[in-house]
C-alpha cells in the first residue's frame, strides 16, 4: 500500500468518512469511523495532512489529531464544494476535502 500524505475527513453526528491519497493524489483509503475510533485510527497513521471541513466540531476534532502529530487544516466549505464530483454525500465531501486541501491556492 502506497504510503497516505492527505486525509480529507468529513465529520458528522456519529459516523465520520475519511479519504486517504497518496503523493500522487490517487485514493489509498476508504473508510468509516465511528466517533470512538478516530483517535485510535489517526494515531496508528503515520504523520500526513489532515483535512476538515470548517465548522464548530472540526476546531476540536483538529486540536485532538494535532497532538498525534499530523498537520491540520479546516477548510471553509465554500472552498470544499467545487470539488464535489457527483451527488453530495458523505464519501464524496470526504474525497473533495482531500482534493482541496493539496491545492495550492
Amino acid at each position: 500500500m502506497s504510503e497516505i500524505t492527505t486525509v480529507g475527513l468529513d465529520l458528522a453526528k456519529n459516523a465520520f468518512l475519511a479519504h486517504g491519497a497518496d503523493a500522487s493524489g490517487r485514493a489509498v483509503l476508504r473508510k468509516k469511523l465511528r466517533r470512538d475510533q478516530v483517535l485510535d485510527f489517526f494515531g496508528r497513521l503515520p504523520p500526513c495532512v489532515v483535512a476538515m471541513e470548517a465548522c464548530g466540531g472540526a476546531h476540536f476534532w483538529g486540536r485532538e489529531i494535532g497532538k498525534l502529530g499530523h498537520e491540520v487544516r479546516l477548510i471553509p466549505p465554500a472552498y470544499v464544494k467545487p470539488f464535489v464530483k457527483r451527488q453530495k454525500n458523505d464519501a464524496a465531501d470526504a474525497e473533495a476535502i482531500c482534493e482541496a486541501a493539496v491545492r495550492p491556492t
